[in-house]
């Protein structure tokens, strides 16, 4: 029987993880791990790239907008990385009809995004679709950055060690919950902003002042408790988690508790861990702190030396069980 593609393979979980194995890695000889950035040497120099593609639904959001949404996130993935992000590219579909005054204000918040990360979006292209060929524009992001030689291995996981501190830089949730409010299928009384941010500022700062830092990975598709098994499962350790050490803004946390979703397995676009030696959780954290984007940043878990490679959540009801990836998809179209 033909496997067929559903919008599940799109979740950032399980079945994608089945997707990109099954069809890309071996075609493509892609090394392992599997990691948001490709670093490889040109002429000595270490280099970050990176590329994503980007299908919101609806195209603005609370706090957001498709044209922000590709510039931050693929700073992200660059920053995360260990990499100082430099140049971006742009490729546009855009279905017959589309509003020019919508697609220069997605222009304009791209550009405003990367003037303030410090990148330039140097090159792309455009495509222009018969109506219902494609859902109103989808846009399609690369990026380059520099990578340091001390941050070569910082997205592989190589270095993470038992006893490592898993760090936070802020609440899960606040983008999913943001879009969904925006496509018109709820109204919300207590308005949700997308986190929708360039991280690279704040990364680059803790690991300038921090050598101590030995994993990064951004929290988008799949959200925390994906990045969680996707760690463990690099590292061939398990992960130790604290739920109510996870902050959860309570406009969140109390949708979440109306709509049945858990906000460990909610996409984020401003949001990443960092995994930190023992004995260094403290500094990195008031490091966090003391930048905007990570005022909010807490201490979450640690790396224990059990070599199953799974993640346990210790509940805030006082039990313990096994945190798993996301198997399906709980919200269409976050990014």
């Amino acid at each position: 029987m033909n496997e067929i593609i559903s919008l599940n393979h799109g979740s950032g979980g399980k079945l994608s993880r089945y997707l990109i194995e099954k069809a890309f890695v071996g075609r493509f000889n892609i090394p392992e791990p599997l990691t948001d950035s490709a670093v490889f040497d040109v002429k000595g120099a270490g280099v970050a790239f990176t590329t994503d593609s980007y299908v919101v639904d609806p195209l603005f959001f609370p706090g957001g907008n498709i044209g922000k949404l590709a510039v931050c996130g693929t700073i992200n993935d660059l920053a995360v990385s260990g990499a100082i992000p430099a140049y971006i590219s742009a490729a546009f579909i855009i279905e017959e009809g589309f509003p020019v005054s919508d697609l220069v204000a997605i222009a304009d918040s791209m550009a405003e995004e990367a003037k303030k990360a410090g990148v330039r979006i140097i090159t792309g292209d455009t495509k222009v679709v018969e109506k219902g060929k494609c859902d109103k524009v989808f846009i399609t992001t690369s990026g380059t950055g520099i990578i340091p030689e001390e941050n070569k291995d910082m997205g592989t996981g190589s270095q993470v060690r038992p006893g490592d501190r898993i760090l936070i830089n802020g609440p899960v949730g606040n983008h999913s919950l943001a879009v969904l409010g925006a496509r018109g299928d709820l109204s919300f009384t207590t308005p949700v902003l997308s986190d929708c941010a360039c991280l690279n500022d704040l990364i680059n700062s803790i690991v300038r002042d921090s050598r101590d830092i030995v994993f990064m990975r951004d929290l988008t598709r799949g959200g925390l408790a994906t990045v969680l098994n996707e760690l463990a499962g690099m590292v061939k350790y398990s992960i130790e988690a604290e739920e109510s050490s996870v902050p959860v803004d309570e406009p969140v946390r109390g949708l979440c508790e109306m709509l049945g979703f858990n906000p460990l397995y909610l996409a984020n676009e401003g949001k990443f861990i960092a995994v930190v030696r023992n004995g260094s959780e403290n500094k990195v954290l008031g490091l966090m702190r003391s930048h905007p984007l990570g005022s909010n940043s807490a201490i979450i878990g640690k790396i224990t030396s059990d070599s199953r490679g799974l993640v346990f959540l210790n509940t805030s009801a006082g039990g313990r069980r096994n945190l798993e990836m996301l198997s399906g998809s709980q919200l269409p179209r976050i990014c």
